[in-house]
């Protein structure tokens, strides 16, 4: 049997991404594609080599360049019937410059839709985030929310901001008028913080784990309860939202809409979700917070106000900012029922498999660590 997306013609952006790369792979192992692009402004050695895995049964084209370069997306979007738009800049503590933020999240995803619009591409499946929907200054993001959770008013973090618009101009052109014809589908797709082997935030907690004698900081309470998604089932989220919007009988329930993406990974703590990772490997968290809450947040505003007193002179970047501490400290939880109604979502992966396979890559992790000081001597 054809697979649902067999003969077309495919652009994955952000594709040497964390998450971008798993849809490459799935694309690749799932789908009888007549011709996939990857595009992204780096792209790893990785990715070109599973690219070059599957050169003999897909074509596969390889396109790097800036999406803020509209000549380059006008080329990177001919002759594709469906975008899978990951490109981002993720930022959570103020590192990049907002009109930075703005220029690539929603300078960029606007140009990759007119480029849509004009080069008649049908499909535009974007990844958009939980952050879409706060945490906004009051800090009460919902419990189990479904995907109609409205905007917030007010953000504390550029980045959510940016994706917030993007979204909108993202479904805003559902329905728009190709120029040979036909209409353009959207739809928007909200993961939950992704995990997974390969991801560099939890790449980062490992590292300052070990120099912490194998225990990680703990950044966020035990009661702020979450419900991370595993990086495969993000990514399979993606493939199906693809299949359904080739189904006649289906896209007019996915187009223009917005799906939160999770899994069955237990509801529990980002710190915690740590130590369920890693607790087989000898690592552990810390029992609590460094210090109170309230007196975190209080030393998060003078950190940010000295940033912005030094704004003249050079960019200081605080360790930690009031957004950040919300983000991590507020209890959050997200349903995939709407997923599940309308594209027949399910998570591929248990959280038992998420687990070994996040736990197996990090084992990997710190066995490269233990041989740099051996290789050092």
């Amino acid at each position: 049997m054809a697979s649902p997306l067999a003969g077309t013609r495919c652009l994955v952006t952000g594709a040497g991404g964390f998450l971008g790369q798993r849809i490459v792979q799935l694309l690749l192992e799932e789908e009888d594609l007549e011709e996939i692009n990857v595009m992204d402004k780096t792209l790893s050695a990785d990715l070109l080599g599973l690219c070059e895995q599957f050169k003999g049964r897909t074509s596969v084209k390889i396109l790097q360049g800036d999406i803020r370069d509209e000549e380059f997306v006008q080329h990177c979007c001919r002759s594709v019937d469906t975008v899978i738009h990951t490109a981002a800049v993720i930022d959570t503590v103020g590192k990049v410059p907002s009109e930075t933020l703005l220029a690539i999240n929603v300078t960029g995803t606007e140009k990759l839709l007119d480029a849509c619009l004009q080069n008649n591409v049908r499909y535009f499946i974007f990844t958009s985030s939980v952050e879409v929907v706060g945490p906004n200054t009051r800090g009460d993001l919902p419990m189990d929310g479904e995907d109609e959770q409205v905007y917030e008013d007010k953000f504390l973090s550029p980045y959510g901001e940016s994706k917030r618009l993007a979204e909108q101009s993202v479904l805003r052109a559902n329905g728009l008028a190709l120029g040979g014809g036909g209409k353009l589908v959207t739809c928007s797709l909200r993961p939950m913080y992704i995990y997974g082997e390969g991801s560099q935030f939890l790449e980062l907690h490992l590292q300052q784990a070990i120099k912490n004698g194998h225990v990680f900081s703990r950044l966020s309470r035990k009661e702020a309860l979450v419900n991370p998604v595993y990086v495969g089932n993000a990514a399979w989220a993606h493939i199906l939202a693809a299949r359904t919007m080739r189904n006649p009988d289906h896209a007019k329930m996915i187009a223009g809409n917005a799906y939160f993406v999770s899994d069955d990974t237990p509801h529990m703590s980002y710190s915690d979700l740590n130590q369920a990772l890693g607790e087989e490997l000898g690592l552990s968290v810390e029992p609590r917070l460094a210090l109170p809450l309230g007196l975190l947040y209080c030393a998060a505003f003078v950190l940010e106000v000295l940033r912005f007193l030094l704004k003249p002179f050079f960019r200081y970047v605080p360790p930690f900012t009031r957004h950040l501490l919300l983000l991590l400290n507020t209890p959050s939880t997200f349903s995939y029922k709407k997923a599940q109604r309308d594209m027949g979502y399910r998570p591929r992966y248990s959280w038992e498999e998420s687990r070994q396979r996040t736990r197996a890559w990090m084992a990997t992790v710190l066995a490269k660590r233990r041989e740099q000081p051996k290789k050092s001597k």
